[in-house]
Order: C-alpha cells, then sequence, then structure tokens
C-alpha cells in the first residue's frame, strides 16, 4: 500500500480520488494551504516558499498534484488569466523544487493538466504523441507540463494526466448543464460539430489511481473516454436522459459575447482525444461510452 500526498484533495476530483484511494487501502496525507483546520495528518505549504515542512514528503510514496484556480469560474479577465497561469505554472514549480532538497523522494508525481493542451483541431485524432495546439490553454498546458516534467530529472516519474471533459452532477460542466436541460432550454452550441471529448468522474479518478499504481506509465495521458463525440450528440445525449428537449441552441455569437474568449476555448473549439495509452496498458473503462456514464453519474 502506498502513501500519498495530494494537493487539491479538498476539492471536486479531490475528494472522490482520496476515497477510492483510502478504500483500496492507500493512506492519503492532503496537502493544503492553510494551516488553521487542517487535520493532523496534513501537510501545509505556500506556494510562494514552497512546501514549509519538506521532511513531512519523506515517508511518501506518490505525490498527486490537482490544485489550481478554476478555469471555468467566470469570464476570462486579464487578472483572472493570469491566476490561472500562476497557480499551475508557478504552484508546479514551486511543488517540484520542494523535491530538490528531500533526500528520500517520492517515487511518483501525478499532475493534472487538460485536453485544453491541443488547442483547436477540428476533426484530427489527438494521442498523447500530438503537437501542443495554440492559444491560451494550450500555453498554459504546455508550461504546467513542463514544470512538473522537471521532476523526472530528479528520478521521479511523472505522470501529466490531460483530463477531458469531467462529467459529474456535484460540480463541473455536467452540473451547470443540468438545470437548464431540466428546464427544457439546452440546446447545441455553435455549429455543434465540435468534437467534446469527455471522462465520467468514477473513471477519472480510477484512471488516477491507475497511473499512481502502475509504475510502467509515464509523461502524458489522455484521461478522456474512448468515446469523444461531437456537441450535437452530446446534447442530444444529455437530453434523453433527462428526457428533456434540447431544441434552444446557442450560437457562437452568443457564447462569445456572453463569455468572451473562454466560451471559444471551453465551449467552441473541437479536440478529438483517444486514451490511447491508458488503452495500451490495460486500463478498463467501466463507462466508456456516454449513456452508461450518465445512467450512473446521475443515478
Amino acid at each position: 500500500m502506498l502513501t500519498v500526498a495530494m494537493t487539491g484533495a479538498s476539492g471536486l476530483v479531490g475528494t472522490e480520488l482520496s476515497a477510492l484511494l483510502k478504500s483500496t487501502g492507500h493512506t492519503v496525507l492532503p496537502i493544503t494551504r492553510k494551516s488553521s483546520g487542517s487535520t493532523g495528518n496534513a501537510i501545509v505549504w505556500d506556494p510562494a516558499r514552497g512546501v514549509l515542512n519538506p521532511r513531512q514528503l519523506e515517508s511518501v510514496n506518490a505525490i498527486v498534484h490537482l490544485a489550481g484556480e478554476n478555469i471555468a469560474a467566470g469570464r476570462w479577465t486579464a487578472a483572472l488569466k493570469e491566476r490561472i497561469r500562476k497557480s499551475r505554472v508557478e504552484g508546479t514549480r514551486a511543488l517540484v523544487q520542494s523535491l530538490a532538497g528531500l533526500q528520500h523522494r517520492p517515487q511518483t508525481l501525478v499532475c493534472a493538466s487538460a485536453i485544453g493542451y491541443y488547442g483547436d483541431r477540428g476533426d484530427e485524432v489527438l494521442t498523447e504523441s500530438s503537437a501542443a495546439g495554440s492559444g491560451f490553454l494550450a500555453e498554459v498546458c504546455s508550461a504546467w507540463e513542463s514544470e512538473a516534467m522537471a521532476a523526472a530529472a530528479l528520478g521521479v516519474r511523472v505522470v501529466c494526466m490531460r483530463f477531458g471533459v469531467v462529467l459529474s452532477p456535484k460540480g463541473g460542466a455536467l452540473a451547470k448543464m443540468l438545470l437548464p436541460f431540466k428546464l427544457g432550454v439546452g440546446g447545441v452550441i455553435g455549429s455543434g460539430k465540435q468534437h467534446w471529448s469527455w471522462i465520467g468522474m468514477n473513471d477519472l479518478v480510477r484512471a488516477i489511481a491507475f497511473c499512481v499504481e502502475n509504475e510502467n506509465i509515464r509523461g502524458p495521458v489522455n484521461a478522456v473516454s474512448p468515446q469523444a463525440l461531437n456537441n450535437y450528440d452530446f446534447t442530444k445525449a444529455v437530453g434523453a436522459r433527462l428526457h428533456r428537449p434540447t431544441v434552444f441552441p446557442m450560437p457562437a455569437f452568443v457564447a462569445k459575447l456572453v463569455l468572451g474568449e473562454m466560451a471559444e476555448a471551453l465551449l467552441l473549439s473541437s479536440a478529438r482525444v483517444i486514451p490511447e495509452k491508458l488503452q495500451a496498458h490495460g486500463f478498463q473503462f467501466a463507462q466508456p461510452d456516454l449513456k452508461s456514464c450518465l445512467e450512473h453519474e446521475l443515478k
């Protein structure tokens, strides 16, 4: 069994992942920015100065780094974009630098990334070996992964997991969709032809745990379902599961007017991503298609 230190342990993904790891016998140590109210086994850190007591990491087998500013929190102002960049790039750099002085370093670092790395790629099939795209998210993800991969020079196995659209009724994209769909005003966004590469929360945390435990996996890993769908088919599947019509489209110009650059990057861009590395290493998706995922997540 492993001792796993985790940033973002109280977040949407971290909460589910912590529960899964503990249920399989692993020990989870939250890495938190707040000393007050922290549990006794928490590791307190300041991203600007690194881990305050790096000796707490001496007995850790793996680190899972999930912390970062929410990219869908609101319209991308210059200030929010800078917070997004700093929280991921500089936060990861601080975490990796804290490992350099350790006598006994963790064997593994699993760092969150995103399929935003690929940018807007139309119908192109994207694997872990595909080049980075262009745009703000692609630039952030490239720099973010570069900081994480610096730990490889310290002898640490590094995995950068490129999350697709994470589906959970507790938060994220699906949670935001549920109300308009239930009210019967959900619909296709833009042309509906853009590919949305998604993953259910259950499969996401299982995939992260799989990468923590499998010492043969390293480098970028696409954390997406094998079934990438265009927005039209995705929308129809959600409407069918909720037994609601999907006849109120959101034209691209409206999405851009309301959400600006964020709409282009998160809603209107197309990334047809496949989980080539996970499948090559034998990972089995519990809900590989959208219908079974929605049935599981919305049960």
